[in-house]
């Protein structure tokens, strides 16, 4: 699969929930048909049609077949996801859940507010997720799947050279400028007169909201640095298992309250101090509303990180830690234990272009040389908190046509997903012919390739 098409289908599995039943209902109002039938699944003429105007409008470069493409997508999808129920994969409530506030969270950043994404989908966010959920589920199944079919799957050298060799040399792609940049993360806590400052302040919140004075609304537009929430007046839905997200004392304090009462200020060491009501509550999904505010460090408290990590870096440059190694043992980002201290791009590598960084991040780099590795610098991160950070420049390439000395662990993906697609035909293979598959006759002579997945001779 080439580069292009993977980067169009990993959208199109963002977006084809979501146009299912917000955009595409329109169309289906009007005018629709069954095209496609898998066991007890069906695929609808504008589900395909919507996900390629959608897909268009979110700016990605569409193949000239890509209704094929997403058809094809549709019928494996379901395939995977019947047989994951077949074989008995595990997969949660909760887990479904915890992905499904997560999409949520995309749309409302995606759209830019609660409100603009309800009006695009003529539905409330707790409407929209009703609709979604079966869609979520099916599509994690899907890839839960796929994952057992092809988890065994490894490359070798010689293979990655085989497949870039069969790449015709007119054909290679023409690379931006790619970095490899990680980062220790120091955030200081406020001094503790400050700290008592901004909870007696939020005390004197919750007493101005129970006497009637002013509105939790009012005061989280006015007050609250979460400006997501604030523009909704606060209002946030909470998945008890999203502790992703959450600090584990935000999640314990939201759902021991009862419906209509205000939490004292509670204090997240990962955000600030949260202000918490509960609106409503059914099973683990909390409705809320919250303020939050976020103590301001001084230039003390910076000085004392900033000092701290020229204690850090001078480990590292006198090898007696990588910088990998010290990003674990000191840095406070969250990320660093699940992905480690570089920066990630969206398919999961840690090569990025600049447009990745943040502004600090740019203006950190611009006289670096790779290997070096920054002295320590104050910035912002996206939670509003000021920080210091030690940045590490591992690597850097200039714009080039792909080649196996530069790119080799980028072919070295392509070719193990290569691989990995044809292990998951020879398994599809076998399997479509266990499946009852009914596909739009209309729909196969203009895609041929979707012939191949039908078991039955009925046709319609």
């Amino acid at each position: 699969m080439n580069k292009g098409l993977k980067s169009f289908l990993t959208a199109l599995s963002l977006l084809f929930t979501f146009i299912a039943t917000a955009q595409g209902q329109a169309h289906k109002a009007v005018a629709d048909r069954i095209i496609g039938v898998v066991g007890d699944r069906i695929i609808l003429q504008s589900d395909i049609q919507s996900a390629v105007a959608d897909a268009a409008r979110n700016g990605e470069k569409l193949p000239e077949n890509a209704p094929c493409i997403i058809m094809e997508h549709a019928l494996l999808q379901k395939i995977l996801a019947l047989q994951a129920e077949r074989d008995s994969l595990p997969l949660t409530d909760e887990d479904v859940e915890a992905q499904m506030d997560m999409r949520v969270r995309g749309w409302i950043s995606q759209f830019g507010s609660q409100s603009a994404l309800e009006e695009v989908a003529g539905k409330t966010v707790y409407q929209l997720k009703d609709d979604q959920r079966p869609f979520i589920k099916e599509q994690m199944l899907s890839d839960k799947m796929r994952s057992k079919v092809v988890n065994d799957v490894h490359i070798t050298p010689t293979e990655v050279k085989a497949y870039f060799d069969k790449i015709p040399k007119d054909s290679l792609p023409f690379l931006e400028s790619e970095l490899e940049v990680g980062q220790i993360v120091l955030l200081p806590s406020a001094s503790k007169d400050v700290e008592d400052y901004i909870y007696n302040e939020m005390l004197g919140y919750k007493k101005q909201i129970e006497s009637g004075a002013v509105t939790f609304d009012a005061l989280a537009k006015r007050v609250s640095e979460d400006r997501v929430t604030a523009e909704r007046g606060g209002a946030i839905e909470v998945n008890r298992s999203d502790k992703s997200t959450w600090d584990p004392v935000f999640l314990s304090t939201a759902f021991r309250l009862k419906t209509g009462e205000i939490s004292v200020p509670v204090k997240s060491n990962r955000f600030g101090y949260f202000l918490i009501q509960q609106v409503s509550r059914r099973g683990d999904i909390a409705k809320l509303k919250m303020i939050l505010r976020i103590p301001p460090v001084t230039d003390n408290e910076l000085a004392v990180a900033r000092k701290k990590l020229d204690s850090v870096r001078a480990e590292v440059d006198e090898k007696k830690i990588s910088f990998k190694d010290a990003a674990y043992k000191y840095s406070d980002d969250e990320n660093v234990k699940n992905y480690g201290p570089f920066i990630l791009n969206k398919d999961g590598s840690t090569y990025v272009t600049i447009d990745a960084l943040d502004k600090d991040m740019v203006t950190t780099i611009k006289d670096m040389k790779v290997g070096d590795i920054s002295k320590p610098v104050t910035f912002t991160n996206d939670q509003g908190k000021k920080g210091v950070r030690l940045v590490y420049l591992k690597s850097k390439t200039a714009p080039h046509r792909l080649n196996l000395v530069d790119d080799y662990s980028k072919i070295s993906d392509l070719a193990l997903e290569q691989k990995k697609g044809e292990v998951l035909d020879k398994w599809l293979t076998k399997k479509i012919p266990t499946f009852y598959i009914l596909v739009d006759k209309q729909a196969t002579q203009e895609c041929p390739n979707l012939s191949k997945y039908e078991t039955s001779d009925k046709g319609f």
